[in-house]
């Protein structure tokens, strides 16, 4: 992105201030494209009448990321790969979070093959109130048989996940093609004995491309600049990824150096790029749980460091959930704080007697409170005070947290302990104990402090509830 400012983006705005984006004004609509909450075609006037073309055109060059983005695969399970404008997350945020493909072999027995595209498609992990999940399928064409891979991908298609096309040769790439033509899978890979081909593939089929030369940055450089020049868009960089030793090291100075000049402004390098930690299976380790570790590492090592798509193999929670775990941390938003809406909620059938607890509206907060809640078979209600994603003791100190807030909170809920409980007594976080006296004052109920840790609330429960 060009410019960092509303002011910057306003003034290639109509400045009517019509509404017809949603915002009730220009200089507001300009905030969110700068913060990537909004799309220059969501102003109808701006897209529609031609006198603001030109402005139109320039604005969408200047808001444009410096890390080109590509899309693989269609509909809602697309993945979106690149579009970032800074090398460190503090300083605006990472978009588009690391995409894991696992692979497959056309040389897989045709059970098999389904079986472990629908374990891929299946994944899931119930996470700080999201489920994750893996993103796609590569296939590998380890026959090197054009009618047995064109057969593999037909099947794959089928569980609607977005695809790698894997192989070197055109006439493979060609045949999966065929079969899948509407899919946009990404091809993988040209390289220099087949990039003409693999080229001339990615502009008839419109599909995307990975450019792959291995530990040769000018030489990687010089085939996106032809791929780019012969108007193919949609880029991917394979730099080589080395799972030990010395190319190891030299893989991640190489991503280093791609990214780094991508986001300096040298746009003939500005593409993501791919990271192959299954590589970690041809470095002459038996065990599989072994295996499988050291590609956990070389994942998280380029999930770090600008890996935006990887092809891996190991489907054991043991290894996937790691890298997972990573990538959701590291492509938060810094800017906003991970919530839940605030509001009561239900944890089991609570009735007049059950207890009400409240804690604040930070996810990781909510949900280790609610599980910890509802693991343990206690029914409940338990209010999320709005304290702007912040935690217990942090809210309290910064006074996000106060005793008129969880009145608020009460009240925009609809909830009245007075009335909707028999027992008028509210149950609050260890962490929050300073408020109880202006709580009970404030709420006019009966205030009990309970445990610093949630995981304690069982034990303090059995202790001290029904309230004497």
């Amino acid at each position: 992105m060009k410019i960092n400012s509303p002011l910057e983006a306003y003034k290639y705005l109509p400045q009517t201030n019509c509404g017809e984006c949603g915002e009730p004004t220009c200089m507001a609509f300009a905030s969110k494209l700068i913060d990537r909450s909004g799309k220059t075609s969501d102003c109808p006037p701006l897209v529609k009448e031609k006198k603001y073309a030109k402005k139109l055109a320039e604005l969408d060059r200047l808001l444009a990321p410096e890390i080109r983005q590509v899309t693989i695969g269609v509909g809602e399970k697309a993945a979106n790969i690149g579009g970032d404008d800074v090398l460190y997350r503090h300083k605006l945020t990472f978009f588009n979070k690391t995409k894991m493909f696992f692979d497959v072999s056309d040389n897989m027995e045709e059970d098999a093959l389904i079986e472990r595209v629908k374990k891929i498609a299946d994944f899931k992990k119930f996470y700080v109130g999201r489920n994750l999940l893996l993103d796609g399928v590569a296939i590998k064409a380890t026959s090197n048989d054009p009618a047995k891979f064109a057969a593999a991908v037909k099947k794959v298609a089928e569980i609607g996940l977005p695809m790698i096309f894997c192989s070197f040769n055109p006439a493979v790439l060609k045949a999966g093609l065929e079969v899948a033509k509407d899919k946009n899978p990404l091809l993988y890979a040209a390289n220099k004995d087949n990039w003409k081909e693999v080229g001339e593939l990615a502009l008839e089929y419109k599909v995307p491309v990975v450019v792959s030369v291995f530990n040769d940055l000018d030489g990687l450089k010089s085939l996106a600049k032809t791929f780019a020049e012969a108007g193919i868009k949609d880029i991917v960089l394979d730099p080589g990824t080395y799972p030990s030793g010395k190319g190891l090291k030299d893989t991640f100075t190489n991503f280093l150096k791609i990214r780094r000049a991508g986001i300096m402004g040298d746009t003939e390098i500005a593409y993501p790029i791919m990271a192959l930690p299954l590589t970690a299976w041809m470095a002459g380790i038996s065990d599989p749980v072994s295996a499988s570790y050291w590609e956990t590492v070389i994942a998280s090592v380029f999930t770090i460091r600008y890996g935006d798509i990887m092809i891996l193999h190991s489907l054991e929670p043991y290894a996937a959930l790691p890298e997972m775990h990573l990538a959701e941390t590291i492509y938060t938003d810094p800017r906003t704080p991970v919530s839940v809406d605030g509001g009561m909620y239900k944890v089991g059938e609570p009735d007049k007697d059950s207890p009400v607890f409240f804690t604040t509206n930070f996810a990781l907060t909510y949900y280790t409170v609610e599980s910890d809640i509802s693991a343990n078979g206690i029914v409940c209600w338990l209010l999320a005070v709005d304290t702007d994603g912040i935690g217990v003791e942090a809210a309290v100190a910064g006074g996000q947290l106060t005793s008129a807030k969880v009145k608020d909170a009460f009240e925009k809920a609809g909830f009245d302990l007075k009335t909707d409980t028999n027992h008028n007594t509210l149950i609050i976080p260890g962490l929050s104990a300073r408020l109880q006296g202006d709580l009970e004052d404030t709420l006019g109920a009966n205030v009990k402090v309970g445990p610093m840790d949630s995981g304690r609330i069982p034990g303090w429960v059995e202790k001290n509830w029904p309230p004497k």
